[in-house]
């Protein structure tokens, strides 16, 4: 049955060999290396205890190792869908106050209400409903929403209490708060910042002049996270930083995810229904968007609809295990390709050492400093923000300018559930608007070929008698009335002309609404002494207008090209 979703595993687990193994084996290393404190940092972001981060780093990896397409993405908590997670559920009321059961039980219900949307969306091959989302809108999304991110995590920083639902309110709690700051807090995220930047960009060139492996100077230089951990939770149990007013994670319980439910309160569905689709088509167009490019690399594809199935199923996985919703990280994937992940197995390989760190280590992180996962955290998403783009979308598209910036904007001044939906609004105002002025050129002969181009571009040919319009957009209800503007026009410009053709060959669909302005326009032309032709339509378009009496009772003639229909109608053109 064509609607189930098909279990890749099948293919690339036939093939799986010795290499393969331990090519996985080294990348699951260097990404649960990595994973560790990010799933504790990114559950804080979320407003929810160290551990449900590191729960939410399980199951969904072994589903998607079974269900998904991609060989190298990497899917766990991620910043951005941990921002919208904690908004989601501050906007439920105080009855859903951080700390609280009722708050993780709605985290619950968030990542099962998303994983379900995005199953059904994968079953019902409806991923196309991603590219609503459009690059520009996503990277303004995502941007701003690393800004917000870094911005919440300084109280954390500073040692403060300060919140607020967008960057102005966040700043200026901060700002307020600033003479309160703990200055050794601050010191010791500060100093997890500097290093954190310095390994990331500076440690493995040095081990490599050291004269260490490339292997081992990249899982050494990506443990760099690992080592802030161990370093302040050190010195603060040794030093009894928690005495003087250093916030510690505290206790983490020890063992496996538990077995969790999602809430059955219709109610409450109905308030995260929102939040869930965004979160999760927002995780479906990044995770698809890592994933065909680190694909195309090695010549590989992924299938959208199969991975909307996979991604819902980690949700769904994640709920059940009492996580929150995940996806595919960006950082994560780049780094688990580059580490040598062959297939989804390396994926199963870094969920097993999420599971013995669950097991064994979290006793020792009772003294770990919120700061250095605050400091983890900023790091992280400072590597998101792209405001070049800005100036690049400037250059290019003005349209597309005005997508990035009210997405940036909106979501920065009213949160990131609002702008994004400005983001989409105006994406889909601005694509309305450029398809309801479709680019509609007089074409000439070029001399000496068969090809016709823009009479204002290029030294081309022409006849008095006839005039050839071609149409470079697909017709439509709100650009039909742009077409009869142009004819009109051309008729008045061109006393002598008693044909106009039409070229088609950019209209891929002519709708109804479309099809009467083209009835009305061959009318009027027959009224003026002028016959109508069309050149160069496409299949699907003639078979829909054969079934009308357009094409049999007020189209002169249908020409297979458009330098046939000059032949026959105005060979002088042709010298």
């Amino acid at each position: 049955m064509s609607w189930l979703p098909t279990l890749p595993i099948l293919d690339w687990g036939r093939r799986y060999d010795r290499a393969t193994l331990v090519s996985d084996g080294v990348a699951a290393l260097i990404v649960t290396i990595m994973l560790i404190p990010q799933s504790l940092a990114y559950a804080l972001l979320a407003g929810l205890p160290a551990e449900v981060g590191l729960y939410a780093s399980v199951a969904p990896l072994l589903l998607y190792a079974l269900l998904g397409t991609s060989s190298a993405l990497a899917v766990g908590p991620v910043a951005v869908a941990s921002l919208m997670t904690a908004t989601a559920i501050g906007g439920l009321g105080s009855s859903f106050a951080v700390g609280t059961p009722a708050y993780w039980q709605a985290a619950i219900t968030l990542a099962f209400v998303s994983g379900l949307m995005l199953l059904a969306m994968g079953l019902f091959k409806l991923g196309f409903l991603a590219n609503f989302l459009s690059h520009s809108v996503i990277s303004g999304f995502i941007s701003a929403s690393a800004l917000i991110i870094a911005a919440s995590q300084m109280k954390t920083l500073m040692g403060v209490s300060a919140s607020g639902h967008d960057l102005l309110e966040l700043l200026t709690a901060l700002v307020a708060q600033a003479p309160h700051t703990h200055l050794l807090t601050l010191g010791i995220g500060v100093a997890a910042m500097v290093w954190l930047f310095w390994t990331r960009r500076q440690l493995k060139p040095l081990l490599r002049r050291w004269g260490l492996g490339p292997l081992l100077a990249d899982v050494v230089a990506k443990a760099g996270p690992v080592a802030a951990i161990a370093v302040t939770t050190g010195l603060t149990w040794a030093l009894d930083w928690q005495q003087s007013g250093v916030k510690v994670v505290g206790s983490i319980p020890q063992g496996l995810p538990p077995l969790t439910l999602p809430s059955l309160d219709m109610a409450l569905w109905r308030e995260l229904a929102m939040p869930a689709l965004l979160i999760g088509v927002v995780g479906f167009v990044e995770s698809v968007s890592v994933g065909q490019t680190l694909a195309a690399k090695r010549r590989e594809r992924i299938t959208p609809d199969q991975e909307l199935v996979a991604l819902g199923a980690s949700n769904v996985g994640a709920a059940l295990t009492g996580g929150f919703p995940v996806t595919g990280g960006f950082s994560r994937s780049v780094v688990n390709f580059d580490a040598g992940a062959r297939t989804p197995a390396a994926g199963v390989y870094t969920a097993v050492g999420i599971l013995l760190a669950s097991l064994l280590l979290t006793p020792a992180l009772y003294f770990l400093p919120q700061a250095t996962l605050a400091a983890t955290i900023v790091v992280a998403v400072l590597s998101l923000v792209d405001l070049g783009i800005l100036a690049r979308t400037w250059a290019y598209s003005k349209a597309d300018f005005a997508a990035v910036a009210a997405t940036l904007l909106a979501t920065l001044a009213t949160g990131v559930e609002t702008g994004l939906m400005v983001g989409v609004g105006v994406s889909l105002a601005l694509h309305l608007w450029r398809s309801s002025r479709p680019h509609i050129a007089e074409v000439g002969l070029v001399p000496g070929t068969e090809h016709y181009r823009n009479v204002q571009r290029h030294a081309v040919r022409t006849s008095e008698r006839l005039v050839s319009l071609r149409v470079d957009e697909s017709l439509y209800f709100a650009n039909a009335r742009v077409l009869e503007d142009r004819i009109n026009d051309a008729v008045a410009q061109h006393p002598a002309m008693v044909h106009l053709v039409l070229q088609c060959s950019a209209i891929n669909d002519i709708d109804a609404s479309a099809l009467e302005s083209l009835e009305a326009i061959a009318h009027r032309l027959k009224e003026a002494g002028i016959a109508l032709s069309l050149s160069e339509v496409k299949g699907p378009v003639m078979d829909r207008l054969q079934t009308t009496h357009f094409l049999k009772d007020q189209v002169h003639s249908v020409h297979l090209t458009h330098h046939q229909a000059v032949m026959a109608l105005a060979p002088e053109t042709l010298g």
